[in-house]
């Protein structure tokens, strides 16, 4: 877990710490996520895409058309399994694993992925709910906690990496430009919505007898980005190594249950499509289990049980989710990190606050994050450019 492990009480020194550039995940995902985004763009600058290897399952509504699917796809399928598994293994190789233990299990891994977006894909998947997060969410709960995997297996589940790469590569998604062009009182609202939720779940963590630590974390995690923001912020202030498992079990309980509430509530409230995307993105905690609801309440407007369209469902819950509250998780992280060192520290052990105990702890992925979104922007004014 990024910085957790050295623990409140546990500094390294310096010399050791820059060595983080080739032993810590943060760092990792970083040169992973903008090697990427560089090779993207180099494609990008010169007339070509890498859309080729960026297959998902097409739509389908017969096993004989998801099967044609893969057919006629499986070249690209192979190149992109490979890739990811050339990428994560020369990490995880760096970082210190095995890649003889990793590789089987990745195969396992990229394999479940593939047929749960497959079943995403499927025409009436809508109709029962059977969004790829959620079905990803159930199908690991249900095998951690009911069917149990072989210890062989760990070397893959590599979740937290994942998410720093993913969060990484979301930045290239998030171009500075379009928070500018939403606006300044959709950004405004969306600050809003993070800055009380935080407030108000660190305070009710606090009045319950909760560690500081846990309770900026929990607060984080329902406040800006879900399971991202509570591995970001558990770094951040030094927190327990439980700290950030206990945030992500609490935003997923709540995320599935929201699903499914957050429609139904719209729906019930003659909510347009529009409004209601934007209501459950100051609602939601996680994005993938945001976009599962925007997502249903869209469809629900096309059926004509709301007013509006689906776009407009799921654009302005992008807007208020993704774009306004996702961007304040280097904020919380900076904050928190001077906040932790400088005030919780000193409490609990009387040592002089050090400044550069902020830099150490602070979750470097979040800057991978902020460089790729100036990339992004800069990819944008190309195209905008090129028009």
């Amino acid at each position: 877990m990024a910085n957790v492990e050295l623990g409140r009480n546990n500094v390294a020194t310096a010399p050791l710490r820059w060595r983080e550039l080739w032993l810590k995940e943060d760092w990792w995902a970083i040169w992973l996520g903008l090697s990427i985004i560089v090779v993207a763009y180099a494609f990008f600058a010169h007339g070509a895409s890498v859309k080729w290897i960026a297959v998902i399952p097409a739509k389908w509504s017969t096993t004989a058309q998801l099967w044609e699917h893969f057919v006629s796809n499986y070249p690209r399928y192979v190149v992109q399994f490979l890739v990811w598994l050339g990428l994560f293994s020369f990490a995880l190789t760096a970082l210190g694993h095995k890649a003889r233990n990793f590789v089987p299990s990745f195969v396992l891994l990229y394999v479940v992925s593939v047929a749960i977006f497959a079943l995403g894909q499927w025409d009436k998947a809508n109709s029962y709910n059977l969004e790829p997060p959620l079905v990803a969410l159930i199908v690991g709960l249900v095998l951690s906690n009911l069917v149990g995997l072989p210890r062989w297996l760990d070397a893959g589940f590599r979740v937290e990496f994942y998410i720093k790469t993913g969060i990484v590569l979301l930045g290239a998604t998030l171009p500075f430009t379009l928070i500018v062009w939403a606006g300044p009182a959709a950004i405004l609202q969306a600050s809003i919505v993070s800055v009380v939720t935080f407030l108000v779940i660190y305070w009710v963590a606090i009045k319950l007898g909760l560690d500081k630590r846990l309770a900026a974390t929990l607060g984080a995690g329902g406040a800006v980005c879900g399971v991202s923001a509570a591995i970001a912020i558990a770094g951040a202030v030094g927190g327990k190594k439980e700290d950030a498992p206990i945030a992500i079990t609490t935003v997923i309980v709540w995320a599935v249950v929201m699903i499914f509430v957050l429609p139904f509530v719209a729906q019930f409230l003659h909510l347009p499509a529009g409004v209601g995307g934007a209501w459950i993105g100051t609602s939601e905690f996680a994005d993938a289990a945001g976009f599962a609801a925007a997502q249903t309440y869209g469809d629900l407007a096309t059926q004509g049980a709301v007013a509006g369209t689906s776009d407009q469902a799921v654009f302005a819950y992008t807007l208020i989710k993704v774009i306004g509250r996702d961007v304040w998780i280097g904020i919380w992280a900076f904050v928190l990190a001077i906040v932790a060192t400088t005030r919780w520290d000193r409490e609990e052990t009387g040592r002089k606050p050090d400044a550069a105990e902020i830099w150490w702890r602070f979750p470097k992925f979040v800057i991978g994050f902020l460089l790729a979104s100036h990339e992004g922007a800069g990819a944008h004014r190309v195209e905008n450019e090129q028009r």
